[in-house]
């Protein structure tokens, strides 16, 4: 199972046989005054600035959220899609529940994009999976459903069966479904991490489909939040996920998925794992 994502000549593939792939999740100006602010006014530096902070730190590809309150979001979405693909290759990820901002988006994107996402909701597929097929993108499919979150591993796997065969009414391919089984607070509910981690195994084993989290929510409200995060990360991975939408300058997020690779066997001769250690020395040594 392979789902690739294409920015121009540069392509990214997401699969077990290949590094995990971090999605980066920082040009989004929730609970981001400066960044909301700048986006409002048409100013997408900021954007830009987080742009290249987050390749630089090792995301492959660059979620851009543009929901800014009040703002016009297809013309903010589309402004902030050209302003980074001014500075970056990355392909992009595409954060709006609003199809127009999408559509607007997806016009000017040179490639294959990803769009965050779709639920299994009737009335949220019929619109974004049209969308998807029309521009060639993939999806991140949630698994919320018109009754609400599942409470169960197997509900979600039934959701995922449903999202897909949805998808596939549509023309769009199992490839290019990136399925979401949903990281919900611990702090609210202490089983909502092993019913997620349930969910992944058991949707990588009847289903062998790749899989994309929103890692951080799984923290919320907790101290510690980076070491939360790394650990359920690295868990999730030993089930099958295979990307994630998360923090790449996070340093304890970006060692702990390099050693995560390495142990899966994504990390030839163990080279990236070396050159990674050699430049946290050169950065420490600098400090």
């Amino acid at each position: 199972m392979e789902t690739t994502l294409a920015l121009n000549d540069r392509t990214i593939f997401i699969g077990p046989q290949h590094p995990f792939v971090i999605i980066g999740e920082r040009i989004n100006p929730t609970r981001r005054k400066k960044l909301a602010e700048s986006m409002a006014n048409g100013d997408f530096s900021l954007a830009q600035d987080e742009a290249r902070a987050q390749v630089k730190a090792g995301a492959h590809v660059l979620d851009v959220n543009a929901g800014v309150p009040g703002g016009d979001e297809p013309a903010l979405l589309r402004g902030a899609t050209l302003a980074v693909l001014e500075v970056t290759k990355a392909p992009l990820c595409f954060d709006s529940a609003d199809p127009d901002a999408l559509a607007a988006a997806l016009s000017v994107y040179p490639g294959k994009a990803l769009i965050n996402s779709t639920t299994a909701e009737g009335k949220m597929m019929d619109v974004i999976f049209p969308l998807a097929r029309q521009h060639g993108a993939a999806v991140i499919g949630v698994l919320t459903n018109d009754k609400g979150v599942p409470a169960t591993a197997l509900e979600r796997l039934r959701t995922a069966e449903h999202l897909l065969k949805r998808a596939g009414d549509f023309g769009i391919r199992v490839e290019d479904i990136l399925i979401d089984p949903l990281a919900l607070v611990v702090s609210a509910d202490d089983q909502a991490g092993r019913i997620t981690l349930e969910s992944i195994a058991l949707i990588h084993t009847e289903l062998g489909v790749n899989m994309c989290l929103g890692a951080s929510n799984v923290s919320f409200g907790l101290p510690d939040r980076k070491i939360v995060n790394a650990a359920f990360l690295a868990l999730a991975i030993s089930r099958g996920l295979t990307s994630a939408i998360t923090d790449p300058t996070v340093a304890e997020i970006q060692t702990t998925l390099q050693a995560c690779d390495l142990l899966m066997g994504n990390d030839s001769y163990s080279m990236r794992w070396i050159k990674a250690f050699r430049a946290r020395q050169k950065a420490a040594a600098a400090a």
